[in-house]
């Protein structure tokens, strides 16, 4: 009797921990939402900006608190939200640690679709940005796992990898010479180019991305519950009655969708999909209904804490894609390092 409830007792105790872990992240997010609501360039103390959230007196400071911070604030928690869960997926699916939309060049094909879309069609409207940004990150995702996986090995995380760079070096550089050609395609997409939440019009934009990335979760978090068994490989996850095919091709076209209109709305982001799932799987283990679902809670937190910082680091903003590339970068190194050159 007691060996049968060992097990037992022991999955409940990691059970409750990492319920106890989701409801301390809920905490943080919503305290470090309110931070970002209350702190910021300009002269505004935390107490005027808290004022100005509940009373709109048409002074400076409710004009920017609720013009500008809350709605940066919105579009940090779901953009960043959208990218550490389509960072988990790609991991999951593909079934490679160093998997990431921004590595797998998914943002560079959001880039210059995006970047094309202005320059020939002339799409500057947030639901029309949003569709070329979807299209554009649909194509090099494919691009790249079909490039990857060619060969009798398969699709091997180095294949992947390398194609991915590649994939983004061509695509940058093509949107980056048209822009160059085009002034106003320069002017209109520069600012976008950075990865920022500081956005004119943030709140159109907001709306603009929010149904597709709520259908995006949604598909997510229906789609995580196959993930474990994806993990012990295809035979194994057919034998579990799992259709493979069916789950894979959902989970790319969820993972695009949140890439694309996360992309489409704040800029090219690296290192987000790939620095939170290795964080959260530290902590919650290998477990995909535990790693999803965490992964939509630390990304945003991540997110607004590297927007907060750039905002209060120099006496100007600095754009929240620099710094988190400057967090990402020594973290990919490290990744590199302890996992070896061969892998890569």
């Amino acid at each position: 009797m007691t060996t049968a409830t060992a097990p037992q007792t022991s999955l409940s105790v990691g059970t409750a921990k990492r319920g106890a872990v989701l409801i301390i992240l809920a905490i943080l997010l919503v305290a470090l939402a309110l931070l970002s609501l209350l702190v910021g360039s300009g002269n505004i103390s935390p107490a005027q900006a808290w004022d100005a959230l509940w009373h709109n007196d048409g002074s400076t400071a409710a004009q920017i608190v609720r013009t500008s911070r809350l709605p940066r604030t919105l579009l940090g928690l779901v953009c960043g939200a959208a990218l550490g869960v389509a960072g988990a997926m790609m991991q999951a699916l593909t079934r490679n640690p160093l998997a990431d939309p921004g590595i797998l060049g998914v943002n560079a094909g959001a880039y210059l679709a995006m970047v094309l879309g202005f320059w020939w069609f002339g799409a500057m409207s947030t639901s029309n940005y949003v569709l070329w940004g979807t299209a554009g990150a649909l194509l090099a995702s494919g691009l790249v796992y079909v490039v990857g996986s060619s060969g009798r090995a398969g699709a091997s995380a180095g294949k992947l990898v390398l194609t991915g760079v590649a994939v983004s070096c061509v695509f940058t550089g093509i949107a980056f010479g048209l822009t160059m050609i085009d002034p106003k395609a320069f002017d209109a997409i520069r600012g976008w180019q950075a990865g920022s939440l500081q956005k004119s019009g943030a709140i159109e934009i907001l709306f603009g991305v929010l149904p597709y990335i709520g259908v995006g979760l949604a598909m997510a978090l229906v789609l995580m519950l196959y993930f474990n068994a994806i993990a012990l490989g295809d035979d194994r996850a057919r034998a579990l009655g799992v259709p493979v095919t069916r789950v894979r091709t959902a989970g790319f076209i969820a993972l695009t969708v949140l890439c694309g209109a996360a992309t489409a709305a704040v800029g090219p982001i690296s290192f987000l999909g790939l620095m939170v799932p290795h964080a959260v799987r530290s902590v919650v283990g290998p477990d995909q209904r535990w790693i999803i679902p965490t992964c939509l809670l630390v990304a945003p937190i991540l997110f607004l804490g590297a927007d907060i910082i750039g905002r209060i680091a120099i006496p100007g903003e600095l754009p929240v894609g620099m710094v988190t590339a400057f967090i990402g970068a020594p973290v990919l190194i490290w990744l590199a390092r302890n996992r070896g050159v061969n892998e890569l």
